[in-house]
């Protein structure tokens, strides 16, 4: 019986960190026999993200804030939200040229919906100012 439990032991021993590994690989892989080459996707045990930006990490959290002021109020309230919420928590700062460009392809996207291309970008280029250098600008820029 002693013997019988070692050769078990053994086998588990050497079997189970193989199915470990392959298990793991395969999660992670593409299985490229399973769909056809155009409509291929990876998928990975970590892939759990919906299409929607759920994140609520602080600078996701002030971004949608910020974007949802700038819809309702105007750019320029927002831009200022964003420089007062920068010299409240300087740990954000890092995030703030990402934010201010966001703020700036959104406010050319709120007056597209009134005028017609470089009236819109003009409309938006009127709220910029340095808050995070001209990352604001850059994100209007971007868009006209």
């Amino acid at each position: 019986m002693n013997q019988a439990a070692r050769r078990i032991g053994k086998t588990l021993a050497l079997v189970l960190p193989v199915v470990l590994v392959l298990s793991g690989t395969l999660a992670v892989t593409r299985v490229p026999w399973a769909t056809s080459a155009s409509d291929a996707q990876v998928l990975t045990a970590s892939a759990k993200r919906s299409d929607t930006d759920t994140s609520n990490a602080p600078q996701d959290v002030l971004r949608r804030r910020l974007l949802a002021e700038l819809q309702e109020k105007n750019p320029g309230v927002a831009l200022t939200d964003l420089q007062t919420e920068m010299a409240r928590r300087p740990s954000l700062a890092r995030y703030c040229t990402a934010i201010a460009r966001a703020l700036g392809r959104a406010a050319v996207a709120k007056y597209a919906r009134y005028d017609v291309g470089s009236v819109a970008v003009q409309r938006a280029q009127a709220w910029a100012r340095p808050v995070c250098d001209t990352s604001f600008a850059a994100g209007v820029a971007s868009v006209g």
